[in-house]
């Protein structure tokens, strides 16, 4: 078989862990576990960390069992790639290795009361302050935002920093760290792609940004080391809580936000490519070579990936949308009108229309390209007539409208319209969802046949680390990629219209809630 990689998919719903083929970029075999989300109050969304840290674990173990099943040597994985939900937040006490805190997760708008009041420092209560240093706007989704709130708020967290026992990570560098040694001389470290999520990052230094600290008041010495996507950050040692310590030994060399990770296991090297991610949210992002371009309608700017400590950083434009699959997901366990998510795909197909309902689920306030954190879920358009499969067609078209959003921003600002859009993600296995995206976007629609692009990224930065060197980044070493492709079926007219009344229904979302200053707390 060859040289193996492996690579931890530490996601918003789920974990992963994936094992694939360097030679031939194959997926030899994984694991999933879904992951609880708790909701302790209105707008708050926590992950316990040592639950995550588990659930990573537990990949790994029945992965590997099953890998034995085939017959397939675990002792052929020559490195484990790391990707992961980006900007939700961790503090641990690296004394203990204990979690200080559960991690606040992205979607989570506790820190608007925060943001407002950061807001005020600032002269004209300029949002995009910083943007021409880390590339984003004073929002809640960053985790500067949240760290704040820890600090704010929990008194461990205080005291811990003051003892000089706390450490702040993203999801990332809460595993690295783990994995490598834990309390025990454990790597406290992030790559660049993850750090360009934090507001407290250079993109251009490529550093730590000390104005920004200070202005977040955020004390230096807990921030990660800041290191390149791809190089060799420590191995894995055996954790003591699990039999068989599968994998010890194997370097950890490779490390990406999950979305930074996608573009590069869908092979997007040249400026101007793109793909977008369909999960929990939705998310476009555009390499821009290794020149920052800054948006003017709405987009991110973001660092793609850095392929080793000596090569220099990518840049790319992104559209983020909060809610995709998690819209589904809302509808099976909030308002129970399915069982499963492939339950809502089918009432959807039964009616093959919205009938003119519009579900506009700006459940965490809207983010590309309003960054409207006022916002507020609705569905309008209701008839008599309306029923739950409109309802779910409704939602849907709704992951199509936002990203149709995203794609005319990313145009203007790219002034080249993308003639196709390259997708992945679990979504993208819903065939109705794919053509109505192409319908809506009026322009092909196409999807690799293998959807966990997110890992394969994950997996070919940590075969292309120095050091550990069995994946070849090189083009033409790249295997080539076969594609399902969804072409328009219905009239432009068509399209524009539904997409202008969509347009509509945001603007009644917005302005909802006046203002966060109930600090989160219900009433």
């Amino acid at each position: 078989l060859g040289p193996l990689v492996g690579a931890i998919d530490q996601g918003t719903s789920s974990t992963r862990f994936l094992v694939f083929n360097a030679a031939t970029a194959e997926l030899l075999s994984h694991h999933q576990v879904e992951l609880k989300q708790e909701f302790p109050r209105e707008g708050w969304v926590e992950q316990d960390p040592k639950e995550i840290l588990d659930s990573v674990y537990e990949c790994v173990e029945r992965t590997c069992e099953k890998m034995k099943e085939l017959n397939i040597d675990i002792a052929n994985i020559r490195a484990i790639g790391v990707t992961n939900q980006r900007e939700t937040t961790v503090v641990w006490d690296k004394t203990t290795g204990e979690p200080l805190y559960n991690a606040i997760v992205w979607l989570d708008l506790r820190t608007q009361s925060t943001v407002e009041r950061l807001l005020k420092r600032i002269p004209g209560k300029n949002k995009t302050f910083s943007k021409f240093k880390t590339g984003l706007p004073l929002s809640t989704y960053f985790s500067a935002v949240k760290l704040r709130w820890l600090l704010d708020n929990v008194e461990e967290i205080k005291k811990a920093v003051e003892d000089g026992r706390a450490m702040f990570g993203t999801i990332d560098s809460w595993l690295i760290w783990v994995c490598i040694c834990g309390a025990n001389g454990g790597i406290h470290c992030t790559d660049v792609t993850n750090a360009s999520r934090t507001m407290l990052f250079n993109i251009h230094s490529l550093e730590w940004d000390p104005e920004l600290c200070k202005f977040f008041e955020i004390p230096m010495e807990i921030l990660p080391n800041v290191r390149s996507s791809s190089e060799i950050y420590g191995v894995m040692k055996i954790c003591p809580s699990r039999e068989s310590g599968a994998l010890t030994g194997v370097p950890i060399s490779g490390c990406l936000g999950d979305q930074h990770a996608a573009l590069v296991g869908q092979m997007c090297f040249q400026d101007g490519q793109a793909k977008n991610t369909y999960g929990t949210g939705c998310f476009l992002l555009c390499n821009t070579g290794q020149k920052s371009v800054f948006s003017d309608h709405g987009l991110l700017t973001t660092i793609a990936y850095k392929m080793g400590k000596d090569k220099p950083a990518f840049y790319a434009l992104e559209g983020s949308v909060a809610i995709a699959g998690a819209v589904v997901r809302w509808l099976r366990d909030n308002l129970g009108i399915a069982k499963t998510s492939l339950e809502v795909e089918k009432l959807a197909a039964e009616v093959g229309t919205s009938y003119g309902c519009y579900f506009v689920p700006a459940f965490s306030g809207l983010y590309a390209p309003y960054w409207e954190p006022s916002a507020r879920g609705i569905i309008c358009g209701l008839t008599q007539f309306t029923n739950k499969n409109h309802i779910a067609f409704a939602a849907l078209e709704a992951v199509c409208f936002q990203t149709r959003e995203i794609l005319d921003a990313m145009n203007k600002d790219c002034g080249i319209p993308l003639s196709q859009l390259q997708v992945d993600g679990g979504m993208t296995n819903n065939k109705i969802l794919m053509q109505l995206q192409s319908d809506i976007l009026c322009i092909p629609v196409v999807k690799p046949s293998m959807a966990e692009t997110t890992a394969l990224g994950a997996a070919m930065a940590a075969g292309a680390a120095e050091g550990v060197e069995v994946w070849s980044l090189n083009p033409g070493d790249l295997t080539a990629v076969t594609w399902e492709r969804f072409e328009p079926q219905i009239n432009p007219e068509e399209s524009e219209y539904r997409y202008a009344r969509w347009k509509k229904a945001v603007m009644k979302s917005m302005g909802w809630e006046a203002s966060a200053s109930s600090n989160g707390k219900p009433k």
